[in-house]
Formats: structure tokens, sequence, C-alpha cells
């Protein structure tokens, strides 16, 4: 069922993983969708429309207002309006005692999970303010909702999303608009790919405490960014939705 048909949605850090399987989804539902990405995803934008869907590429550093507000400008030029938005741009940050962080890491991982959440959310409300609607999925993370040893500078940013997604629902809920965020678990993506590289062990003991006994899925979490934005989510607003194979429950 085209639940999305000719929706504009911009799906950020859309090269791969999540983002990828986010947009995926969307452009299944009947979207036209942008993914943009700081490596532009032309490659993944012409898959997409190889396979009869509505979609483009752009390239955009999240960090960089001017970048963002520069792709808002594009898309509305383009299309007249912005429906949905997922902000889903972000990385990860070396596993370190709080006391041994450097404070460059700190400001890059800020840089783009939060300031870019921040940038994105900035433009993108203020084109939907203009029409009168819109709806915006962030993603955070379970490290939004609970801390682990060793990841404060990643919890942290995280936390500061959910703060973002909470304070802005409240703002624009009475103006057509709802925001809510994402909180995926471990998920098999290249960047746990990566994690498990480096840290095997811890990464076995984490996958271990998931009851669900497994990783998640990129398209488990496209699933619940698709309902979130769509009509079937029409009372939620301001909501954290953990996606995590019940680590959080405990």
């Amino acid at each position: 069922m085209k639940t999305m048909k000719d929706q504009v949605v911009i799906v950020t850090g859309a090269a791969g993983g999540i983002g990828l399987s986010t947009a995926e989804a969307f452009a299944g539902a009947g979207a036209i969708v942008v993914l943009a990405d700081i490596n532009e995803p032309v490659e993944q934008a012409e898959k997409l429309t190889a396979k009869g869907y509505k979609a483009v590429s752009i390239r955009c550093d999240v960090a960089d207002e001017k970048d963002v507000a520069a792709m808002i400008d594009q898309i509305v030029s383009k299309f007249g309006r912005l429906d949905v938005a997922y902000n889903n741009a972000g990385i990860n940050s070396p596993v370190a005692e709080t006391a041994d962080a450097s404070s460059e890491e700190y400001d890059k991982v800020m840089a783009i999970n939060l300031r870019g959440v921040w940038n994105c959310m900035k433009y993108e409300l203020r084109q939907m303010r203009r029409q009168g609607s819109g709806a915006i999925v962030n993603c955070s993370s379970i490290g939004g909702l609970i801390g682990i040893a060793d990841r404060g500078v990643y919890h942290a940013s995280k936390h500061g999303v959910i703060g973002l997604t909470k304070s802005a629902a409240l703002e624009y809920a009475a103006r057509g608009i709802r925001i809510n965020a994402v909180c995926p678990g471990i998920i098999a993506t290249p960047m746990v790919e990566q994690m498990m590289e480096r840290e095997p062990e811890a990464m076995k003991e984490l996958i271990k405490e998931v009851p669900i006994g497994r990783l998640g899925r990129p398209e488990e979490i496209a699933a619940v960014a698709l309902w979130l934005c769509s009509p079937a989510a029409s009372l939620i607003i301001g909501q954290a939705i953990a996606v995590d194979g019940g680590y959080t429950v405990r």
C-alpha cells in the first residue's frame, strides 16, 4: 500500500545502513525520496530509480549549517515542499573512560550527532512551519536512553537528540508537525561491524544482553521510522521509541 504516495521525504546518512534501508522503505511506500549524505549517494539513488521508485541524491555535511540550508532550499525549489524528514546521519565514538576521552573526539561527535540534527531540524521546520504540516523522526539510540561505561561521549550526543526531539515536539504539535525519535539497539550496520572488529569481546558481551538473542536488522528500524511518519501514528508526538530487541526493558 502506497501510504506515503508522492510525499517529499529527506533521509540523511542515506549512503548505507539504517539510512539506506529507511530511504528504500519510504520509496517503496510511494514517496519521493531525497537521499543525503556527506558522500553523495548517487549510486544508491540510481538503484532505487531503476526499481521504478522516485529518488534523487544530494551531498550534505549535516555538521555544516550552510550545507543544510542549501540542501533544504534545493529540495523545496525542486519539489515545492518537504513533508517528511528522517534525520539519521551520525557517527560512533571510540571507547574511552570519560577522563580519557579527547576534546577533539567530543567536538567531532557532537558536531555530527547533535548539532547535525539541530541544523537539519532548524531548516526542515522552517519549511514545514510555512506549510503547516510535516513529520520528523530523529535517530537517537539506546545510548540516548541509558548509560554504558566507556561510551559517555556518544551517549551524551544521543541523549541530546532526545531532548531536542521532545522540546521541538511541544513547540510544533499544535501546528500540524509531529516530531519523534527512534532509538535503535545493536543493529547489523557497517558501523557495528567495525565495532565488532575493533572490540570483539566487548560487543559479544553486549549482544548476550539482548533478550531477543540477535542483532537487529536495518529494515526493522526503517519500518518504525516509516510508521512514525505515517497517518497511522497521528497521535504519537515527542516519543523516543526503543527498537532494541528488549535491551532497555531490564
